[in-house]
């Protein structure tokens, strides 16, 4: 008998097509009469509309959300709902958006509904992580969890489709890392399974016919269950190395998380069988095994697979070798820096992973 403990979610949950046509209503359901709605400025547009849908109950637009949640963005933000004296805040965007709305409900206890616009999978996790003076740090809040979580396919069509091969990437390593997090058990297995067939099978899908709903919303249902079984189990040293390359050299969140993913599954191969038999079933593997299976898919997605194309410096690798092994996080394998450096070498320069 394998003894656990299982965390069930506590957000509502609203998935289907023209869901956001309920977003006045859930806000009712809320108790809020006075929403800010938060975006990043290039979706500032499609966060009007939602705000126009609001309507009176909308008292104000906060447009900055940044990559990665820097302090100084957050503290704008509070300072901005605190004046319009706001009871709830609507996100409306990926994971900027939604770091943003965590980062309020942390410091300011407003309640937030979240209208995610990619695979991101934060809205489903109450895992907090903000950069200050260059350095990422991430901390476990359940308080910082949507209230309402409102998925609607439409608005993923848009969403074009080489964001959405990397945004699917990253949720995909959601689900990868929650097959093997220190905290795993049947029921995260059993979402951690399902997302990763979902969004194997929905994301070539989704790169070859943009405008296919059913592609779309595949996509749409591995992100949410990666989401929220990685909400549960906890994270580990994928989470560990695209926090340092993020918060030290500003690389972007997803493709960083689609260069890095297949270069720590083979790292841990042998400590996480399991986790590596349950990807192979939907991916069979290659010459090189799964890991090299799955690096061999994220290019055929046309995301990147080397950090150097992404702006990190060469000279880099030794400094987040370094931050990497510093208040490591829990793996299966235990990571010190020569391995941590060898990891980044290769994903650096593009090269096939090493099992």
């Amino acid at each position: 008998m394998k003894a656990f403990v299982h965390r069930g979610p506590v957000t509502k949950v609203v998935f289907g097509r023209r869901t956001g046509s309920r977003i006045p209503d859930e806000v009712v359901l809320m108790g809020c009469e006075r929403m800010v709605v938060l975006s990043t400025p290039n979706q500032a547009e499609q966060a009007a509309e939602m705000g126009d849908l609001l309507g009176a109950a909308t008292v104000g637009h906060f447009t900055e959300a940044t990559m990665h949640t820097p302090v100084e963005v957050t503290d704008k933000a509070v300072t901005y709902v605190q004046s319009v004296k706001a009871d709830g805040v609507l996100t409306v965007g990926g994971g900027s958006t939604i770091g943003l709305g965590k980062a309020i409900a942390a410091r300011t206890g407003l309640p937030q509904l979240a209208l995610p616009t990619t695979y991101a999978g934060s809205e489903m996790t109450p895992i907090l992580g903000e950069t200050e003076g260059g350095r990422k740090t991430t901390r476990r809040l359940p308080e910082v969890l949507p209230r309402t979580v409102v998925y609607d396919v439409d608005l993923t069509l848009t969403l074009p489709s080489a964001v959405a091969a990397v945004s699917g990437v990253n949720a995909l390593a959601h689900a990868v890392e929650a097959l093997y997090g220190q905290d795993h058990d049947p029921i995260a297995n059993l979402m951690a399974g399902e997302a990763v067939d979902a969004l194997i099978r929905s994301l070539p899908a989704v790169v070859r016919r943009p405008d296919d709903p059913e592609a779309r919303a595949g996509a749409l249902y591995g992100a949410w269950l990666a989401g929220t079984c990685l909400g549960s189990v906890g994270m580990a040293v994928h989470h560990k190395v695209c926090h340092v390359l993020g918060g030290t050299f500003n690389l972007p969140h997803a493709e960083t998380h689609a260069v890095v993913l297949p270069h720590v599954l083979a790292f841990n191969a042998a400590a996480a069988p399991d986790a590596v038999e349950r990807v192979a079933r939907t991916l069979p593997g290659s010459e090189g095994g799964t890991a090299a299976a799955l690096f061999d898919f994220v290019g055929e997605l046309g995301a990147p697979r080397a950090l150097r194309d992404l702006g990190m410096p060469e000279a880099g690798i030794d400094q987040a070798a370094d931050l990497i092994v510093q208040n490591a996080y829990w793996n299966p394998r235990p990571v010190d820096r020569s391995s941590a450096r060898a990891l980044l070498t290769r994903a650096w320069a593009g090269e096939r992973p090493a099992v």
